[in-house]
């Protein structure tokens, strides 16, 4: 997992060649004025979704992995809370390979908030349980982006 504010970005480039195409788009593209949905970049490999999400306690947040994607969220109307614990420390459960995707009973052992100003990555080897606010809603952009 990486927290860091959306100006550094930059420097994560050379850890995935799909990373630079996303700070191009970012650079390219007010995320506040896309349409709610998904916005191809490059295929089935980096694309990103316009959300409005409902909001969730701790308690209620789901931990989730994914094998073929990584993660690039950034919250864009107000804070967003992502629960967090290493995949390592997860039991076995089902995959759906469709979906890239296999959730967890398990609670986050940790905790971390993101700015408007920031974004998360994170990676197959990260459990993320997300959408954690006290506001009712969060509008926020998720890129998949192929590892």
């Amino acid at each position: 997992m990486i927290v860091d504010t959306l100006e550094n970005l930059v420097k994560y480039e050379s850890m995935n060649p799909l990373f630079k195409d996303v700070v191009e788009f970012l650079k390219s593209n007010d995320l506040n004025t896309l349409e709610a949905g998904k916005h191809p970049i490059k295929g089935d490999d980096l694309f990103v979704n316009i959300m409005t999400a409902q909001s969730r306690t701790p308690d209620e947040a789901v931990l989730e992995t994914h094998v073929k994607m990584a993660d690039i969220q950034i919250p864009l109307d107000g804070p967003e809370t992502y629960g967090y614990t290493p995949l390592c420390h997860l039991p076995e459960m089902p995959y759906d390979a469709e979906k890239d995707i296999a959730k967890y009973e398990e609670k986050a052992e940790s905790f971390i908030e993101c700015q408007p100003d920031m974004f998360v990555i994170f990676f197959p080897q990260d459990g993320h349980a997300p959408c954690i606010s006290k506001a009712k809603e969060i509008k926020k952009a998720i890129f998949k982006v192929k590892v």
